[in-house]
C-alpha cells in the first residue's frame, strides 16, 4: 500500500526527516509514536502532499505508484485521506455540501457516477449514528463552531463515506474523552480490509485497545529507530521515550 524510501523532506529550509524508510502492506494497521518534534506530523504533511514539504531524496510510493509531483487533491482521489491534527473551518459553506462534493470528485475519478443531494443524504444518514453526530451537524457551516470532540467525530465521518485505502490518522484522539476514544478505535476495526491500511500517529495507547494493531513504530531524530507490536506502546507509556531515545543517538 504505501513504500517509502530513505526520504528526506526539509520544511523552510530546515531537515525533519532523515533517511526515513516505512512500509506498510495491505489491510494493516500501523502505529507511529514519538516525543513532540520529531516529524510525525511532517510525514503525514508529505505523505498527502502539503506544500512546502520538499522531499529531497529518496522515494514514496502508493500502490506502487511514485507520488513525486502528485497534487494533494489527486492523491486524495487515488485514495489518500488524512484525518487532521488541527481540522480546519470552512464558514458559509455546510458540512454536508462539503463532504458531498468530496464524495463526488472521489466518485467520478473512479469511473462511478456522481450522487445527487437526496441519494447523498440517505448515504450520509446511514453513517452518522455511527459516529454519534446527528443530522443538524451536517447542516452547520463546516466545523465551525464545532467542539474538539466533534471536529474529530467529524473527520472519522469523512473517513466512512470517502472508503479511502490508505488511512492517515493524526493524534484522532487527542483531547477526547473516553467514549470517543471507543468509538473511533471500534469504527477503524470495523472499516479494516484487506484492500485498507491504516496510519496512526498518537501519543498515547489508549486508541490502540480498541482495535488490532499489526506494527508499532517509534520516531526519533526525523526517523524511526525501533518497531515492535503493541507491547512496545505499553511500554513507552510505563517508560517514556528517554531511554530509546539515548539509545538511537
Amino acid at each position: 500500500m504505501l513504500d517509502i524510501q530513505h526520504i528526506e523532506v526539509g520544511v523552510e529550509g530546515k531537515k525533519i526527516l532523515r533517511d526515513f524508510s516505512l512500509s506498510i502492506p495491505n489491510g494493516e494497521v500501523h502505529v507511529i509514536m514519538g516525543p513532540n518534534g520529531v516529524g510525525k506530523s511532517t510525514l503525514s504533511s508529505t505523505i498527502t502532499g502539503k506544500a512546502g514539504y520538499a522531499v529531497s531524496q529518496g522515494k514514496m510510493l502508493f500502490e506502487g505508484k511514485d507520488l513525486t509531483g502528485i497534487s494533494p487533491e489527486v492523491r486524495a482521489r487515488m485514495g489518500i485521506f488524512l484525518a487532521m491534527q488541527h481540522p480546519i473551518e470552512i464558514p458559509g459553506v455546510s458540512t454536508a455540501e462539503v463532504l458531498r462534493m468530496s464524495l463526488n470528485e472521489i466518485r467520478t475519478y473512479r469511473g462511478e457516477e456522481r450522487l445527487d443531494p437526496f441519494d447523498f443524504v440517505e448515504l450520509l444518514e446511514s453513517k452518522l449514528d455511527q459516529v454519534g453526530l446527528s443530522r443538524e451537524y451536517m447542516q452547520r457551516f463546516f466545523n465551525d463552531g464545532f467542539s474538539g470532540g466533534e471536529k474529530k467525530r467529524n473527520e472519522v465521518l469523512q473517513m466512512l463515506l470517502l472508503e479511502p485505502k490508505l488511512c492517515i490518522l493524526d493524534e484522532i484522539d487527542s483531547g477526547l474523552d473516553i467514549d470517543s476514544v471507543k468509538l473511533i478505535g471500534e469504527t477503524i476495526q470495523k472499516m479494516k480490509h484487506a484492500d485498507r491500511s491504516f496510519l496512526l500517529i498518537t501519543h498515547y495507547p489508549r486508541l490502540l485497545e480498541y482495535l488490532e494493531v499489526d506494527k508499532v513504530h517509534v520516531m526519533t531524530g526525523g526517523r524511526i529507530v525501533t518497531s515492535g507490536g503493541i507491547e512496545l506502546a505499553h511500554q513507552l507509556e510505563k517508560e517514556g521515550y528517554d531511554q530509546i531515545t539515548m539509545q538511537a543517538s
